[in-house]
């Protein structure tokens, strides 16, 4: 045989060999949008060591933080879609679409549901010097002081300040946005009396409630969290109506192969069902979700609907 039919024919059992390799066959790079320490953050590190303990599939974490999560989508977005690379998600995406005039991706297009992970709620939080107990002597006081609280969030567009917003459009009062680049930062900032009010996810704050480092007012899921039972919730504490839970997902480049989406699902299920992460869990405040990737889809349908409309009511717009 000629050398350069024989060098043909290798390369050929090569290409073959490495096709013929089951998925996955080296680390899968999970996405975050945010800078570690957030709850997006918290969520996927969970969920990325137990698939790996119970599995075998190696994920390993990578924060790409950056325009609301939306640096790390665009970089799902456009990689190749062999489910090696996945962006963790979170409400934040769904917010975007309808907030975002400019956005390089679009959620319900360049990118597929693979695993509904959990859902939660969000907190309305004081540091424990401002005179107030509860949501309403907060919303008495921010009317007294039109203006003149400040509250943090995790940046412009993030679920926290969307929830915020909604509230103080809910409640009639103004307070004063001190975005953040994360919840981390925002917390600890609320602690040291920089910002008086603090809208955060559950897994970020939940320790220093505990630790009396905050007060916690109100939740802002349509039920009371199961890990602070005792907490209203801020319909129930002054504002009817009110709801703005927060959620995260799993997502791949569209594209990918159903038969990946299929292995993917079902293994983050398995971890979703294991009792220490379902245990781990409820200590965040949030809840194991789970579902066919189709369930999923349909509700971040459902939430960008949801979202559109809050945007177009409120007015808000980022760049």
């Amino acid at each position: 045989m000629p050398v350069k039919h024989l060098l043909f024919f290798l390369s050929w059992l090569v290409t073959l060999s490495a096709l013929a390799q089951p998925y996955p066959s080296r680390p899968v790079r999970l996405l975050v949008g945010f800078v570690p320490g957030g709850g997006t953050d918290i969520m996927g590190r969970a969920i990325a060591t137990k698939l790996g303990d119970i599995s075998g599939i190696q994920m390993i974490i990578e924060n790409r933080p950056g325009a609301n999560g939306n640096l790390a989508a665009e970089l799902v977005a456009r990689s190749p879609a062999d489910g090696y690379t996945l962006l963790m998600m979170s409400t934040s995406h769904a917010i975007s679409k309808p907030l975002y005039k400019t956005l390089k991706y679009d959620i319900e297009k360049d990118l597929v549901p693979v695993a509904f992970a959990s859902s939660g709620a969000m907190t309305i939080v004081v540091n424990p010097v401002v005179p107030a107990s509860s949501l309403r002597e907060l919303i008495a006081l921010a009317r007294a002081k039109p203006g003149e609280l400040s509250y943090g969030s995790s940046g412009p567009g993030s679920p926290e300040h969307m929830a915020a917003e909604l509230f103080l459009s809910m409640a009639k009062v103004r307070m004063v946005h001190v975005p953040y680049k994360g919840g981390a930062a925002s917390a600890t900032d609320l602690i040291g009396g920089q910002i008086q009010v603090g809208f955060n996810t559950l897994p970020v704050v939940m320790p220093y409630i505990r630790a009396g480092k905050m007060r916690l007012l109100a939740v802002t899921e349509d039920r009371r969290s199961p890990a602070f039972p005792d907490a209203p919730t801020v319909a129930e504490a002054g504002v009817p109506g009110y709801a703005m839970p927060v959620w995260y997902g799993i997502m791949a480049p569209a594209g990918t192969p159903r038969e990946t989406i299929g292995l993917l699902n079902r293994e983050i299920e398995r971890v979703l069902r294991e009792p220490d992460i379902r245990e781990r869990f409820a200590t965040l405040g949030v809840s194991p979700t789970g579902g066919a990737p189709e369930a999923f889809g349909a509700f971040l349908r459902e939430e960008v609907s949801k979202f559109t409309r809050l945007v177009a009511d409120t007015g808000l717009t980022v760049e």
